[in-house]
């Protein structure tokens, strides 16, 4: 079975908990758009990057990308694990 997304998701409340594999194959990170604001916090995970649209790529951190805005991930070490919060 292929997985539809290259992350697991779980629910913690109203924060969902997203991880992405250090295993991950970088072509799998591809540029998307999301159809809600979301605000991005890293819980561990170290040299990942987000990559805007007309933008460099910059850590993560704590992000908020608007929606429909196009990014990407950019693969660093160990698993990626970030909280995300949804607003409409």
């Amino acid at each position: 079975m292929v997985d539809k997304f290259p992350y697991t998701d779980t629910n913690d409340n109203d924060l969902v908990v997203r991880t992405f594999s250090e295993n991950i194959d970088p072509i799998d990170l591809m540029w998307h758009r999301d159809l809600k604001t979301r605000r991005i916090k890293v819980i561990s995970g170290q040299g990942w990057k987000i990559q805007l649209e007309n933008s460099l790529p910059e850590d993560i951190n704590d992000i908020t990308i608007k929606k429909l805005e196009w990014h990407r991930v950019i693969k660093g070490s160990g698993d990626l694990v970030v909280s995300i919060e949804e607003f409409d």
